[in-house]
């Protein structure tokens, strides 16, 4: 069983709450001691709406920041209506507020939208600017901006090169697929041809063994059809010059595998369910895939995992593969193990209708599970 791995969500949102809370109490202790006892509560109250927009943006990230730019430009605003006695500006609650919100902006919406939630970010800092020429407030401010920006575009620039490397694992995972469709067409094309010409001769010798000859160059063809339906999207690109590469051994290369693997990392226990049925190519290359994988990723990031263990099952609708380590819980390892390999696995498994998920396991360790449908007529 693999559980969901939530502390990665839920601990920075409690932090950055915690954070916003101390940030908004400083700055009522510090209003009160200056403007009153009463003076405090408006300005908490505004920096209290800024800061829970900030820790609710990923469900809106647009309506959020914009929302956040009104409630701050009326802090700004308000005290300067008649009879009004409030400090005007933005504390330094409402300013972290506000970046935080800026920041997410910048960093995921598209260009014009985060370039019109950090201008207005900036004309609030103006006018904040022209209320309090010189103040400590807008110095704070316009430093929180400037940092919101700054650490906003990078965090895009690193999205988009991660998205760009995952997008090439992909696509060379595609093209290793469409060389396997390749192999796996050539093979049965070429018994049918083989066993084409056989009825050739059969039909001179014996003409009651045609039909016996034709219904299995037709079975031949079914099968080559089939492994073309379930890969055929996957066409290599015309640039793709290098030619064809063989297939992955399938489950009986495993054993190979898991010796080659002893010699470097922990023991290894492998459970292969085993009825002497034939499993067919495309779904046994990427189970030896997925295997490799997984034993990779132990010598990577696993290096306190004593032994693994790899279970292989099958079923009428299907094979399942199971990869999971007994790494102790406290050993330090990626949150998100596997990186760049991973997607390529999972793009091969959902390619085949299949699905893939990998994490922690409740007893420590880390497990990958990917389950490989095969169609009713094809051979298990």
């Amino acid at each position: 069983m693999i559980v969901p791995d939530r502390w990665a969500r839920v601990v920075p949102a409690v932090g950055l709450g915690v954070v916003f809370l101390t940030a908004i109490a400083v700055q009522a202790l510090a209003l009160a001691q200056t403007w009153g006892s009463s003076s405090w509560a408006p300005g908490a109250v505004a920096s209290a709406a800024v800061c829970g927009l900030a820790l609710i943006r990923g469900r809106a990230r647009t309506w959020t920041a914009v929302a956040g730019l009104a409630v701050a430009a009326a802090a700004v605003l308000v005290p300067l209506a008649p009879g009004v006695r409030l400090p005007a500006g933005l504390g330094p609650s409402m300013a972290l507020g506000l970046a935080v919100l800026i920041a997410s902006a910048v960093r995921a919406l598209p260009p014009v939208r985060a370039g019109a939630v950090a201008g207005g970010g900036m004309l609030v800092i103006a006018a904040q600017s022209a209320v309090r020429p010189g103040s400590a407030v807008a110095a704070i401010a316009a430093a929180a901006w400037l940092a919101a920006v700054a650490s906003g575009l990078s965090l895009r620039l690193l999205d988009g090169r991660a998205k760009a490397a995952a997008e090439r694992v992909r696509r060379a995972e595609r093209l290793e697929l469409a060389r396997e469709l390749h192999d796996i067409v050539a093979h049965h094309i070429t018994g049918m041809l083989i066993q084409s010409q056989a009825a050739r001769i059969v039909a001179r010798r014996d003409p009651g063994s045609v039909p016996d000859s034709l219904a299995e160059i037709e079975a031949a063809g079914t099968e080559a059809m089939a492994a073309m339906r379930r890969v055929v999207g996957l066409l290599r690109d015309g640039d793709d010059t290098d030619g064809t590469a063989p297939a992955p051994p399938g489950p009986e290369g495993l054993g190979a595998l898991v010796e080659r693997f002893g010699r470097r990392g922990p023991s290894v226990r492998l459970n292969v369910s085993d009825d002497g049925a034939e499993w067919p190519p495309e779904v046994a290359g990427t189970v030896y895939r997925v295997v490799q994988e997984a034993l990779t990723n132990v010598l990577r990031h696993a290096r306190h995992a004593r032994s693994v263990e790899i279970t292989v099952g099958r079923d009428p609708d299907g094979v399942t593969v199971e990869i999971a380590d007994d790494a102790p819980p406290n050993a330090a390892r990626p949150q998100h193990r596997g990186g760049y390999g991973l997607i390529g696995m999972r793009e091969r498994v959902q390619t085949l209708g299949g699905s893939l998920r990998a994490g922690p396991r409740p007893d420590g360790g880390w497990s990958v599970r990917a389950t490989l449908p095969v169609p009713a007529g094809e051979p298990l």
